[in-house]
């Protein structure tokens, strides 16, 4: 891979122009809540809040540099029309990790209670009538839809020309459906009990790699207008970073430190999720007659009240069957497959050098 060059303000200091683009739209939007409502827009501040309140901002992030890769400008109103379109990643985000919180009852999301949580608490606290969980769940539903909302409108009123739009509207479009697929499968992988790793691999592909870099890449360099070469370029390195990522992530939800990662450790397993690790357990374990392992696994994933100690020891049988060495092998091989994409075209510099540390920085993380 290449070596990363010195670059412009926007480019070192993305995430902040990211997070004065969100404040600025989120407090036009807030105004608007406020004329309809003093109980929408404590709510709608609620959900500003979750949105300004860290994230890693990577899918902004992979949007900007499918900009620049296409030849997009460092700075000028192109640049920060670009922005702004790419901000609204960040409420297609919201909105996802909101669902999704929900529909893996989780209690903690960057170490504070979850959106459902919140709202379910405030309930309790204010002596509300009917059942707290129920008005939680159903806050956290409107208040995802408001996000997705939200984000297409942003989108649309970023200020990229019309020509421009028309172009990126195709990897918007097929980006909401296809995380939206992914989620399905995720939650159907889990109700059928499925042990595959292919249907391990394609949830990662729909949910995740499309989600989070490859179509942003490829909406990016849409709005440059790049030329086909780099953009194929792109959405190959996207989808091959992209697993790699969800790789990683799956692997910190099992064996992540709750103190960086914001979530409790293990809690993958107690929401059941089939990921690839798992996959690749049950895969060595039914090849190796290992009733044993299997009964473990199956008895652990999916398991609410499983406590540390019983998290530790899925976690020695999942070095025992090689499934974490599988996975650690399988990020390496997706990392140099997605490098040897990069560097079949000629992508400019400092695009080049900074999507190959960013490969390096989503696949080789604690969080």
């Amino acid at each position: 891979m290449r070596t990363h060059h010195p670059v412009a303000s926007t480019d070192t200091d993305l995430p902040e122009h990211v997070h004065r683009a969100l404040e600025g739209y989120l407090e036009q939007r807030l105004a608007d809540c406020r004329e309809l409502d003093v109980a929408v827009a404590e709510a709608a501040e609620a959900l500003a809040r979750f949105i300004l309140d860290g994230g890693k901002r990577l899918r902004p992030t992979f949007a900007w540099w499918g900009w620049r890769a296409g030849g997009g400008a460092h700075s000028g109103p192109a640049a920060e029309a670009m922005v702004r379109a790419a901000s609204a990643l960040e409420l297609i985000q919201a909105c996802a990790l909101v669902h999704d919180d929900l529909i893996d009852a989780s209690a903690t999301r960057r170490g504070k209670p979850t959106i459902h949580v919140r709202f379910g608490r405030t309930h309790r606290e204010r002596n509300w009538r009917g059942d707290a969980d129920q008005f939680g769940a159903a806050a956290a539903i409107l208040l995802g839809d408001l996000a997705l909302t939200w984000a297409d409108d942003l989108l649309h009123t970023a200020g990229v020309a019309s020509d421009a739009l028309q172009r990126a509207l195709p990897a918007w479009r097929a980006m909401r459906t296809e995380v939206l697929a992914g989620q399905y499968l995720d939650v159907l992988g889990q109700a059928r009990g499925d042990e595959s790793t292919a249907a391990a691999l394609r949830i990662d592909e729909l949910k995740s790699a499309s989600y989070t870099v490859r179509r942003p890449l490829e909406l990016g360099a849409a709005i440059a207008d790049a030329d086909d070469s780099v953009t194929t370029a792109l959405r190959e390195f996207g989808s091959e970073i992209g697993v790699a990522f969800q790789l990683r992530d799956d692997l910190l939800g099992v064996f992540g430190d709750p103190d960086v990662t914001g979530k409790p450790a293990g809690d993958d397993l107690r929401e059941g999720k089939r990921t690839l690790l798992m996959a690749e357990a049950f895969e060595t374990a039914r090849s190796r007659g290992d009733d044993d392992a299997l009964d473990l696994l199956r008895s652990c994933l999916g398991d609410p009240e499983l406590d540390p100690a019983r998290v530790e020891t899925v976690r020695g049988v999942l070095h025992d069957l090689g499934a974490v060495r599988a996975v650690e092998e399988r990020i390496e091989q997706l990392t140099g497959r997605a490098g040897r994409a990069l560097d079949s075209v000629a992508i400019p510099e400092p695009a080049a050098g900074t999507l190959a540390d960013l490969a390096i920085a989503v696949t080789d993380r604690t969080r």
